[in-house]
């Protein structure tokens, strides 16, 4: 939190750019200050959180993925996937029915690189597709959502 008397615009964007989570300009009410610091200690509490979710096994439809063990078995066969599919079959179980655009994908997986071409996903989840689905040309549990992207279905049923 960055309290100060700096109110010019390019001083604010300076503030945030150095990793500030808020930027307060005097004069100020101590009221609105204890709720702003509030705010942030809720923020970090949910990050926590979803760090400590980070870790957990993931169970559901017959898979069960091991963050911590970079592994992954289908009704208990082991399964080789590569980096990117693992980053994407993890998306996909944190968050089964959820459906995810080829951007959301891209900057799940990719969020270090700044220029990739958004059907490289369709790449990895057909790469992904041949190596969980038991039949990968009619897939159950990865489905295309036409004109969105791709969801995770908790059962093979569906």
């Amino acid at each position: 939190l960055i309290l100060t008397a700096q109110k010019d615009e390019i001083d604010r964007v300076a503030g945030f750019t150095l990793g500030a989570d808020d930027y307060v300009v005097k004069p100020f009410s101590p009221r609105e200050l204890v709720e702003r610091v509030k705010a942030i200690l809720r923020r970090a509490g949910n990050a926590s959180s979803r760090a400590a979710d980070d870790d957990k096994v993931l169970r559901r439809a017959g898979l069960e993925l091991d963050p911590i063990r970079h592994s992954v078995t289908c009704n208990g066969r082991p399964i080789e996937l590569t980096r990117l599919e693992f980053a994407l079959l993890r998306a996909f179980m944190a968050e089964p029915g959820r459906v995810f655009s080829r951007q959301e994908l891209l900057d799940r997986i990719y969020a270090d690189q700044i220029s990739v071409v958004d059907r490289v996903i369709d790449v990895h989840v057909g790469k992904l597709r041949q190596k969980i689905e038991a039949t990968p040309s009619q897939p159950k549990l990865i489905r295309t959502v036409r004109g969105v992207g791709y969801s995770f279905t908790e059962s093979e049923t569906a």
